[in-house]
């Protein structure tokens, strides 16, 4: 039985845990009948079935007389963390399904007006629209302001022009949160955001890309691509701080992701110690496998009080968690790695046996300690954010 005794924590309200509970039996139940042969439709059949569920109600908020289509009056951090750790451990698809709809669609939450929040929320929240954040480019990527894609203003048209790459989702979205540069300002300061629909006139799928772990991902290319004014989120010129606010809501859950394929390496390295003989004893008799054992566990559970903490602080003392949420992410992603790297150990060469759930989450793991910030980027966030206070 895994542990979830982290739920006991302070940090959360007794419905979380009735949350992970739910989920948990949830994910027994559907998630094996999911058809891995086709990413796509794997992908497509999980955001259908996370929808139906339930589930991706908690990445939207509820709106006026609930009609964006989610649970709670605004996201919660802390439910979308344990959502997230939850369906990692079960399968690393599943957590990257739910999550591009919430980051997808994240920005159109925050900034999208009455009518883009009415027209994409409640497809979202009923996994019938399937979402995608298009912020990094070839040669812009942990420096967004270095953005070259293009948004010029055409009388109540904006006409884009430029290329995304590293696009989670691509090829299979219905819609793109899309963020150009618009030129108010030099830098970070002239980026707007649009919503962009998949079947526009000038946006196609330049290259579809494969991944070591596979996922639906593209660079998506835009050439004379016009959408209407009313497509922007926010005021021209907010694209960039747009940007960071929708990753501080969801950077803590990447996080929790990396929780959730640590807790799966080290159940699968206990049953593997437990079971495996070795010189007259069992793998778990040798006191080097039982240090390796601490070593996991104590590092999973100091990345789940990072984890947590940030979302807490986020959800419940209302305040920006920029520093948090950075320390989270990095501290979980390269402990991860760590404990991942140390249960496929434990299973010597059967370890590396494409299939086998250890060489999965050796696979899985190794994007999130880049995506939504590199690791050293984090490192970053953090400095600056103790040297400004």
């Amino acid at each position: 039985m895994h542990d979830v005794s982290w739920l006991d924590w302070p940090f959360f309200e007794p419905w979380h845990g009735e949350l992970a509970r739910e989920l948990e039996d949830w994910c027994a139940r559907e998630l094996p009948r999911i058809d891995h042969h086709d990413t796509d439709a794997a992908c497509r059949q999980l955001v259908a079935a996370l929808g139906k569920g339930g589930w991706l109600r908690y990445c939207v908020p509820v709106g006026p007389d609930g009609i964006w289509g989610g649970k709670l009056p605004e996201i919660d951090s802390r439910a979308v963390c344990i959502l997230r750790e939850t369906l990692a451990r079960h399968e690393g698809l599943a957590d990257f399904a739910l999550a591009m709809q919430g980051l997808g669609s994240g920005a159109i939450s925050l900034m999208g007006s009455p009518e883009l929040r009415a027209r994409y929320l409640p497809r979202v929240a009923r996994g019938e629209a399937i979402a995608a954040f298009a912020l990094s480019e070839p040669e812009a990527g942990s420096d967004v302001a270095a953005m070259q894609c293009s948004a010029r203003l055409d009388g109540d048209s904006y006409v884009l022009d430029g290329s995304k790459t590293w696009i989670s989702n691509g090829g299979i979205a219905d819609f793109y949160c899309v963020f150009a540069r618009t030129g108010e300002a030099p830098g970070a300061r002239g980026i707007s955001a649009f919503v962009v629909d998949a079947d526009t006139p000038g946006l196609r799928i330049a290259e579809r890309i494969d991944l070591m772990a596979p996922h639906p991902l593209a660079t998506l290319s835009f050439e004379a691509c016009r959408i209407p004014a009313s497509q922007r989120l926010g005021e021209a010129g907010q694209g960039f701080k747009l940007a960071m606010m929708t990753l501080d809501i969801f950077r803590a859950s990447v996080a929790a992701a990396a929780l959730g394929f640590a807790r799966r390496a080290l159940d699968e390295g206990l049953a593997r110690a437990r079971t495996r003989r070795m010189f007259g004893q069992t793998l778990a008799d040798l006191q080097l496998t039982q240090a390796a054992l601490g070593d996991m566990a104590c590092a999973i559970d100091s990345a789940a009080l990072l984890t947590y903490r940030a979302a807490w602080t986020r959800d419940v003392k209302r305040e920006r968690s920029t520093r948090e949420a950075a320390m989270a992410k990095m501290a979980a992603t390269e402990s991860a790695q760590q404990v991942i790297d140390r249960a496929l150990q434990m299973f010597g060469g059967a370890g590396v046996v494409s299939g086998q759930p250890v060489e999965k989450l050796y696979r899985e793991i190794r994007a999130l300690r880049i995506y939504e910030g590199a690791t050293e980027v984090q490192k970053l966030i953090i400095a600056r954010e103790l040297l400004k206070n």
